[in-house]
């Protein structure tokens, strides 16, 4: 990869049950917006890549007539899907075309229609998304349960409290509520939280993201292309990393921990020449509240087993050491699993640009991270923004 590449548009559709909306009609939101955002057409796009699960909506195949209604026919030649990190997925493979040279500019379009199956049967999909053979049809393993197995572990090894978890839905349903496009709108407490109904110990119901419709949109353009057009505040993409882990959990060794975003925030730290310490404003995959506690610590952001204390101590609120998940994250924003990852883009892209408003992290070395897990453990990506 020889060219330095740079977001210069992003959109975002409001999360949440969108009964008003097709998928295309869902997806055109943010794709409008990001092409607005830009200040380019369609026209001056040279490859779509959409990301989408599709396993729970009616249109099974949604790239066609999503580039058809958007005007893209004849650029969108392949749909990608990582489970939940589909977003960042998508985001990946726009940005190597644009980063080896293939076209000069790229849009990544997520979006997914989760409502348009019952609860067990998006739970009954999901729990697929681990090793079916071993896991699922032996055992019935869903997502909560998965977290609730990593939750119990550091829980026993680290002393990891249910309190704890409790603040990192109560930050995010704090900062949903300041965000217009977020599933959720209304502050919770931590009572609340501990009183809401058991999924699968020590997972409750306000541990656990929603199932959401949305959809996200980011454009990327190499340098070059960003000088042609006078773009005004390109967020760089400095680094990215990505990694997988075992299909069946059973042989991952301990489960305290994402070996596959260990592996991918390495990588992109590496390539973006920068430190943990270094990072400002963050996205961390919080789809359950355990997430959120060891993509602090799988980060680097503290220390091994010092997740809880990190959020406990206020270091990922707004004007912390990190700030994390400022516009309510997959908790409260919500979680359409193929527009989360870029979702996230257009969070830390908003921050950069010092666009967020109210929702503002305050920043001195404008360096930002977006971390987008597939589930759970499965995909990592891990993505290093700068301006």
């Amino acid at each position: 990869m020889t060219r330095r590449v740079a977001v210069i548009g992003v959109g975002n559709s409001k999360f949440g049950r969108r009964d008003d909306v097709s998928v295309q009609e869902l997806a055109w939101e943010s794709i409008k917006g990001a092409l607005n955002d830009s200040g380019v057409s369609q026209s001056d796009i040279g490859l779509v890549v959409v990301g989408s699960t599709a396993y729970r909506g009616i249109e099974l195949y949604p790239a066609p007539i999503v580039a058809e209604y958007s005007g893209l026919t004849g650029k969108v030649p392949l749909r990608v899907e990582a489970m939940c990190a589909t977003g960042l997925a998508a985001a990946l493979s726009a940005y190597t075309a644009v980063a080896s040279g293939l076209v000069d500019m790229a849009m990544a379009v997520g979006v997914d229609k989760m409502t348009e199956v019952d609860t067990s049967t998006s739970l009954a999909i999901g729990g697929r998304g681990g090793n079916y053979q071993w896991e699922y049809h032996f055992y019935g393993t869903t997502f909560p349960t998965y977290y609730a197995l990593y939750a119990t572990r550091h829980m026993a090894v680290y002393g990891t409290t249910e309190e704890q978890m409790a603040l990192v839905s109560v930050k995010a349903h704090k900062y949903g509520a300041m965000n217009p496009k977020a599933h959720f709108q209304k502050p919770v407490t931590v009572e609340e939280v501990l009183k809401s109904r058991v999924i699968s110990w020590p997972i409750k119901l306000l541990d656990s993201c929603p199932i959401s419709d949305g959809s996200a949109t980011a454009i990327f353009a190499s340098e070059e292309k960003v000088k042609e057009l006078k773009i005004d505040s390109p967020v760089w993409i400095t680094g990215i990393g990505y990694a997988n882990d075992y299909a069946y959990v059973a042989r991952r060794g301990e489960w305290v921990g994402f070996k596959a975003t260990q592996l991918a925030a390495r990588q992109a730290y590496n390539m973006a020449k920068v430190t943990p310490n270094d990072i400002e404003v963050a996205t961390v995959h919080d789809a359950f509240t355990i997430a959120e506690i060891m993509g602090y610590e799988d980060l680097g952001f503290t220390e091994k087993g010092k997740g809880g204390k990190f959020i406990e101590e206020g270091q990922s609120e707004k004007g912390g050491k990190v700030g994390v998940n400022l516009f309510g994250g997959l908790k409260a924003k919500g979680h359409p699993l193929g527009a989360t990852g870029l979702s996230m883009i257009y969070e830390i892209t908003k921050q950069l640009r010092d666009e967020a408003d109210k929702l503002q992290q305050p920043l001195k070395k404008y360096i930002g991270l977006v971390h987008n897990v597939g589930g759970t453990g499965h995909f990592a990506y891990v993505m290093v923004l700068r301006r």
